[in-house]
């Protein structure tokens, strides 16, 4: 039998994003909903190869009978809407900031905690956690597991698209511009982002860490392990898709490159690429529309009793938003959904 999917900010790549997934992975659907802004109304999305959806208002749209709701159409809009889709019976696996740290809503990453997916009986919503948190506590893990972890330092080398398609046209016209001598105009971004890195992404908090970068470390803590202390800084690069992280993690216990090495190759959705050569690693080129975490560059962090370190590159847009929610879907069908 097929379930009935609402997906909520259809316009958006993360949620065409999502649609490519569902289609792609062929997830039992009987019936697809494209929802966004009364504004894009009428407008005609994509439903894999063959099938267009027509577009329809997310403020008119009655979610009852609608089995899973994904969610990406921005924190506000997610909060106003989210409860009332949970409400009717629709099951809500939100992309969205809004609900990551409610202490009655699961943060699930499959491949880490899905033992914690029970937990949205409570609310009947399901947080899918930031991006660049995804991608590395697939990587950790593994090491976790076999070497507790106690400190992560990171450092994100993230995506334009991870702030939205307005986001990556503002890269294209001003690396356009700037070949044409045209001057640089900026608006989604704080400062020129072509030919650029900015060390700010969302906003600065009191202790002068961004929001991303608090995210990263309260995410991290509720997924995976409340003892870990990470400390992160978020930069956005001229990069249209595929979010990058350099990290170093300080263990417990002894853990070799060759251990971890081992333990990564066998662990769900990690391809370790890891040679000690020219092109021994991956970049964010060669991930761009691939599903895996991929690791490169491992090496013993000699400065610490235990430490190691570890490059990590991912499809933001897959495994750090559709793709993530869209296994979501799948373990709950297969679970506490199956019909």
């Amino acid at each position: 039998m097929g379930y009935s999917v609402a997906v909520v900010g259809a316009t958006g790549a993360v949620g065409q994003e999502i649609l490519a997934t569902l289609a792609a992975r062929e997830f039992p659907v009987s019936k697809v909903y494209a929802l966004a802004s009364g504004r894009s109304a009428g407008q005609q999305v994509s439903f894999g190869e063959d099938d267009l959806l027509t577009v329809q208002e997310l403020e008119k749209f009655d979610f009852s009978g609608v089995d899973i709701g994904l969610f990406s159409p921005g924190a506000a809009i997610s909060k106003i809407h989210a409860p009332r889709a949970g409400a009717a019976g629709c099951v809500v696996i939100d992309n969205t900031s809004q609900f990551r740290m409610d202490v009655d809503v699961p943060l699930i990453v499959p491949e880490v905690n899905l033992h914690d997916l029970d937990m949205y009986k409570k609310r009947n919503i399901i947080a899918n956690p930031n991006c660049s948190t995804i991608q590395m506590v697939v990587a950790l893990k593994p090491l976790h597991d076999f070497a507790k972890i106690k400190r992560v330092v990171v450092s994100t080398y993230q995506a334009v698209s991870g702030a939205g398609r307005e986001a990556m046209d503002e890269l294209f016209n001003q690396t356009r511009g700037i070949f044409v001598n045209d001057p640089v105009t900026i608006e989604n971004f704080t400062k020129q982002i072509a030919f650029n890195v900015i060390p700010h992404i969302d906003v600065f908090m009191p202790d002068g860490n961004t929001k991303e970068e608090w995210k990263m470390a309260v995410e991290t803590r509720k997924i995976l392990d409340p003892n870990i202390k990470v400390m992160a800084t978020c930069v956005r690069v001229p990069v249209f898709v595929g979010h990058s992280e350099s990290v170093t993690v300080e263990f417990e216990t002894p853990i070799s490159v060759e251990q971890a090495r081992a333990l990564l190759k066998k662990a769900p959705g990690v391809t370790v690429i890891d040679h000690r050569a020219d092109e021994g690693y991956v970049t964010p080129v060669e991930a761009a529309g691939d599903d895996p975490v991929f690791v490169s560059r491992l090496r013993a962090d000699d400065t610490v009793a235990h430490g190691l370190s570890f490059w990590c590159v991912s499809d933001n847009l897959r495994k750090g938003a559709a793709l993530n929610a869209v296994q979501i879907a799948e373990a709950l069908i297969a679970g506490p959904l199956k019909k």
